[in-house]
């Protein structure tokens, strides 16, 4: 099967369309339209997807904003398949890249950690004093990054959240980032694993800080003109955008070109001063501004980049979705399928091999066929049960497994045999004798085996002959005691014994 990217997104109602709202998979490059699960209105950040991967479906997860309900859906059936009911209403969620964690934060700033598989509710603490805006894992998913109305940024180890010797101790941050003064809006995190990353933080204070978690240290603030709703961050961390309501969208180039002393040119990292480095956008050149300044026209609500960094995805406040080419910030699509909806969730994937009504819902492996298996989602616990914890157990399909210590112990590279079959095969008289030699001992013995074959058939002959003679005389003997009509022969006096009774 051809890799496809896709787009997935989610949309909600709008005070002009009320209603549900839908989660939908459109192609990248045509837009069409290619599955729609309905029967959803998760609000901003309260979806969150688990692609097909390692032989297993994924699932997609939607918080509902009016109650307490977590729909859940996966690629193989456009129907909801779960309907999980939650201790409270969530206002943010997020899964972890393996799909094994599902977090949730709730508007009183509390934050609840589930494990999917089970659903056994991990740990659930008080994280912040107001709602929880945004939540997100780190691509290795040891980290959580929480964002609040409080203004404040936290990071949570995961290994700690979970670690069975301190379930009874209230959670402490890895570090809290509170150079914000109003509240968090959203957070994208970097490459690397945590916490060797950095993560990107906007607020609706016209600002967005990029920090590095291993320093726990500000770096550089980026003030824009205009408040951020979103952002977006390219995979190799060259540049970001950020988007406002008003629908403008800055790209902030995290790089620039320099000329060096001797006048040829390099390019240097911008910012890193630490708390007091602020680049200010728009006090920059009004022309280098304008060439990095989108105008969409509508409420910018979220924003993705596709796999290949060369298309940004924008999703608004009325239902439209444009795709944008980053190196000319041309506008190449426009999907208005929902038009007059908001879209909540924007993020693209590969068309998962198990999506519904395109491929047939099996994998082949050699000769034998097996059904695409669907990543398990159990019903979440609603309060914290340390006996259910204990005793749990998840289904999981293992990946294949590399050579195990053994087998690359006895694993023969080229070298090796090449060098023991040239050892094997050298003569006894040494490394001068002559090919001459050689061919001489080949002939001597190919003439021995001859001779031992020959010996061979011999004996054979002998044993055969012997084996026949034995046979034939069993045979005989027994004919020798058997009568003419086939019984063996009288004995003279039972005979005489038998006659003197018939007298009588």
């Amino acid at each position: 099967m051809h890799l496809h990217e896709c787009i997935l997104f989610a949309a909600g109602p709008s005070p002009s369309i009320p209603g549900p709202g839908t989660i939908a998979l459109h192609d990248i490059q045509t837009g069409t339209s290619l599955a729609s699960f309905k029967q959803t209105s998760a609000a901003a950040r309260c979806t969150a997807v688990v692609q097909s991967r390692e032989g297993m479906g994924g699932f997609m997860l939607a918080a509902q904003p009016d109650k307490s309900i977590m729909n859940v859906y996966n690629f193989q059936k456009d129907q909801l398949a779960l309907k999980i009911v939650l201790p409270e209403k969530l206002s943010a969620i997020a899964v972890d890249p393996r799909g094994e964690l599902c977090a949730g934060g709730t508007v009183q700033g509390r934050i609840f950690l589930w494990e999917v598989a089970s659903g056994v509710m991990y740990n659930a603490w008080d994280a912040h004093y107001r709602q929880v805006n945004v939540l997100r894992f780190t691509q290795d998913g040891a980290a959580l990054v929480s964002g609040s109305d409080d203004s404040s940024v936290s990071v949570w180890s995961v290994s700690r959240l979970v670690d069975d010797d301190m379930q009874n101790d209230l959670p402490t941050p890895y570090c809290n980032l509170s150079d914000h003064s109003l509240p968090i809006t959203d957070i994208v995190c970097g490459a690397g694993s945590f916490p060797s990353c950095r993560i990107i933080t906007s607020s609706a204070d016209h600002t967005a800080k990029l920090w590095d978690l291993s320093s726990k240290t500000l770096l550089t603030t980026f003030h824009f003109p205009q408040a951020i709703a979103c952002l977006a961050w390219d995979a190799t961390e060259r540049l970001f955008f950020a988007g406002s309501a008003d629908g403008s969208i800055h790209q902030v180039n995290l790089f620039r070109q320099r000329v060096d002393k001797f006048g040829r040119a390099a390019m240097e990292a911008v910012g890193g001063g630490g708390v007091n480095d602020t680049i200010r956008i728009n006090d920059e050149d009004p022309q280098a501004a304008k060439k990095r300044l989108i105008s969409v026209g509508q409420p910018v609500t979220t924003m993705a980049i596709s796999l290949t960094s060369s298309l940004l995805l924008v999703g608004t406040a009325t239902g439209y979705i444009h795709t944008y080419d980053i190196a000319s910030h041309q506008l190449l699509r426009t999907l208005s399928s929902h038009k007059g909806m908001v879209i909540t969730h924007l993020t693209t994937l590969l068309r998962p091999p198990d999506l519904v009504g395109h491929v047939s819902l099996t994998l082949t492996a050699g000769t034998e066929t097996k059904e695409v298996p669907v990543r398990p989602v159990a019903p979440f616990q609603r309060m914290r049960d340390a006996k259910a914890r204990e005793l749990h157990e998840v289904a999981m399909m293992l990946p294949p497994q590399p050579a195990t210590k053994a087998e690359v112990f006895f694993s023969y590279s080229r070298e090796e045999l090449l060098r023991d079959q040239a050892l094997f095969v050298q003569t006894d008289v040494g490394a001068g004798q002559q090919p001459a030699s050689a061919q001489a001992r080949l002939s001597e013995l190919e003439a021995e085996v001859a001779k031992l074959r020959e010996q061979l058939g011999k004996a054979k002959g002998m044993n055969d002959t012997m084996w026949e003679t034995v046979v034939k005389q069993i045979v005989n003997e027994k004919k020798d005691k058997a009568g003419p009509n086939g019984h063996g022969k009288e004995d003279p006096e039972e005979a005489g014994r038998r006659k003197k009774r018939g007298r009588t």
